[in-house]
């Protein structure tokens, strides 16, 4: 296997989610998912693998990338695209949909392009047309949703909170409607509960996502990291007197995470002379002290200034700073003392930083242990943040 740094992998190779994914299928049986994982922990690969297994599960399923969809009835356009290739394969179109749409003034049955006089009946439109959808034969239909957390962030931000409210609202019931036979996963960068965290700020009070599964995708096992890092030495065909060596190196200073370990390997391809253990630290100094960012590490202090209100930021970077120079894990107290050192934040009352300790940890910065004690959930961005913010 060859190092694909940010590229999208195959489904055969894919390393180490074979049980994750028999278990997300196990799942599907009975109720929708969201999945959720700090970036670039390869949950898009995970859902791609899952699509491209759809034929032996005997399941209808889509893939779309919703990053750049802004509206609802964008929303209702791709849905659309997807589902009408399907309907024509059984001889089918969408009927319903069809005629609804020419009822409100609709004109190209075939372009996927809605008019605009349609928009504001999206609504019935996406009922309508998962009704369509789920017409007999009775087929257990899967929509693999990537990036609905930033698709409902960008309704929000184009057509106002009331609005995606109602998304989300109409996507909970249609999955009510059509019970055992229609399933959704929803991941994406963004966390779905940053969304809404500020949903809930303009007065939604419902629970969008309660007959869903909430599922971590965790790093790789040590076994399965130091099992791709070897494929990839093998591939790139590195120069190495011990390959099990260099892979270990290699899968422990990628923290397990396989956008990390084939950005080293990739790295390491450069080097000309014999690579051992001591390239492998040298490779992420480098990415760390980058200020190109090629592993994108800034997104981890921009979306706090993006996805925390102006009274959470200096908490939360106060927090990860204590944090940060800290090792090992260190529980509340300690954590409390750090930010009443910080002027910044010195007057901050145990509650808020309650909250704000749950916030980083929904947001896959820290964890909690047994214990009680906290500390950064990934070595590698601890220090970077160590370095990028100076903390010793």
């Amino acid at each position: 296997m060859r190092a694909n740094p940010g590229g999208q992998i195959a489904p055969a190779q894919v390393v180490g989610r074979d049980a994750l994914i028999k278990r997300l299928w196990r799942v599907l049986e009975r109720q929708s998912l969201v999945l959720s994982a700090e970036r670039r922990m390869g949950k898009t690969t995970i859902i791609r693998k899952m699509e491209a297994e759809v034929s032996q599960k005997g399941v209808l399923a889509f893939y779309r990338d919703l990053e750049n969809v802004r509206t609802p009835i964008e929303f209702v356009e791709v849905i659309r695209e997807d589902v009408q290739s399907a309907l024509s394969l059984r001889q089918r179109t969408a009927q319903g949909f069809l005629k609804l749409l020419s009822t409100l003034g609709g004109g190209e049955a075939a372009g996927v392009k809605l008019p605009e006089i349609a928009a504001p009946s999206w609504k019935r439109l996406l009922e309508v047309l998962i009704t369509d959808l789920m017409r007999e034969p009775a087929q257990t239909v899967v929509f693999f949703w990537d990036e609905l957390p930033l698709m409902i962030y960008n309704i929000r931000n184009s057509s106002g909170e009331q609005t995606a409210m109602e998304v989300l609202d109409t996507l909970r019931a249609l999955r009510q409607m059509h019970g055992s036979h229609l399933r959704m996963v929803f991941t994406g960068s963004i966390g779905l509960h940053n969304v809404l965290t500020s949903l809930k700020r303009a007065g939604y009070a419902n629970d969008p996502t309660n007959d869903m599964l909430q599922e971590d995708v965790p790093p790789l096992d040590p076994g399965s990291a130091q099992e791709l890092a070897s494929q990839l030495i093998e591939g790139e065909q590195l120069n190495t007197p011990d390959p099990q060596h260099l892979a270990r190196a290699i899968a422990t200073a990628g923290n397990g995470m396989p956008f990390y370990i084939q950005h080293v390997v990739d790295r390491l391809t450069a080097i000309g002379s014999a690579i051992g253990a001591g390239q492998v630290e040298e490779v992420v100094q480098q990415f760390l002290c980058d200020p190109q960012d090629v592993l994108h590490l800034r997104y981890y202090r921009e979306r706090i200034a993006t996805y925390y209100t102006s009274a959470e930021q200096p908490l939360a970077l106060a927090v990860l700073d204590v944090l940060a120079a800290t090792s090992p894990a260190i529980g509340f107290s300690e954590i409390h003392s750090g930010i009443q050192a910080n002027p910044k934040t010195a007057d901050s009352e145990d509650e808020a930083v309650r909250e704000i300790l749950t916030l980083l940890q929904k947001d896959h910065y820290i964890t909690r242990d047994s214990q009680g004690n906290y500390a950064f959930r990934s070595s590698f961005i601890q220090r970077y943040w160590r370095f990028a913010r100076g903390v010793l």
